[in-house]
């Protein structure tokens, strides 16, 4: 397993008593649509972990791999007045992970998550574990949980 791999299964298992079932691929789960035909699950499974800054503080939306995010329905349910991706040294401070490789938990510091409530109607979503080519299965409402995340209407209509 991928060193950056087994420290997100370390700190899940240490920080939130979750073991997760870490899942590499050699053909890389970069998108979700290479993630989805790797793992043989459905694009709308894959749950897709997001940065975003209103250029001040950071979030993490976990966002359902066939939506698109809307930044402005982000912005709203967070309280900002605008909503960015965070670009990738902000991901990587806030986060502790790179762009491709954000868990949805196990987080650098605390931060706020949303999840895609679109990802509720599913009873397994795919979600990364640290490197663009780990991932790991688990119930979405498991996930909402473990991040201790508010569900929300992040997809662009």
């Amino acid at each position: 397993m991928h060193e950056r791999a087994r420290e997100f299964a370390e700190t899940a298992r240490d920080r939130h008593g979750f073991d997760p079932d870490v899942r590499e691929f050699d053909a890389g789960t970069r998108t979700a649509e290479d993630a989805a035909a790797a793992i043989g699950c459905r694009v709308a499974q894959i749950a897709s972990s997001l940065a975003v800054t209103d250029g001040t503080d950071v979030a993490v939306v976990v966002t359902s791999g066939a939506n698109r995010l809307d930044t402005d329905r982000v912005a709203d349910v967070l309280g900002w007045e605008t909503a960015d991706l965070a670009d990738p040294e902000e991901v990587r401070a806030a986060t502790g992970w790179a762009i491709g490789g954000v868990p949805p938990f196990a987080h650098a510091r605390p931060l706020r998550v949303l999840v895609d409530e679109s990802l509720l109607a599913f009873d397994e979503v795919w979600a990364a574990a640290g490197t663009p080519d780990a991932v790991f299965p688990v119930d979405p409402e498991r996930l909402v949980a473990l991040a201790d995340a508010e569900s929300a209407a992040v997809a662009a209509a």
